[in-house]
């Protein structure tokens, strides 16, 4: 599992979900928004992937630098996105 970021700050994350498949997204509560992704009320794109396993985490200062980072991930190829949890 990955280091989990102070609560307060913007965060990146990375997901694998139960068949696989990796989800990303932004929050300023990692606790909260990976328990609402293992109970469903996450995004649609989790709901029936679960459970859910944090693999990668990042902090960020601003809104707008996690949101940028974000989009970078979700640009990133499959192979990318696995050297980035492995922390390759």
């Amino acid at each position: 599992m990955a280091t989990r970021p102070v609560d307060g700050d913007h965060v990146v994350y990375v997901l694998e979900c139960a068949d696989g498949t990796f989800y990303t997204g932004y929050t300023t509560d990692l606790d909260r928004r990976l328990a609402e992704h293992n109970d469903g009320a996450g995004a649609k794109y989790t709901r029936g992937r679960t459970p859910v396993e944090l693999r990668h985490a990042e902090p960020f200062e601003t809104r707008s630098a996690a949101m940028s980072r974000e989009y970078e991930i979700k640009q990133l190829t499959r192979a990318a996105k696995e050297r980035l949890v492995d922390g390759d």
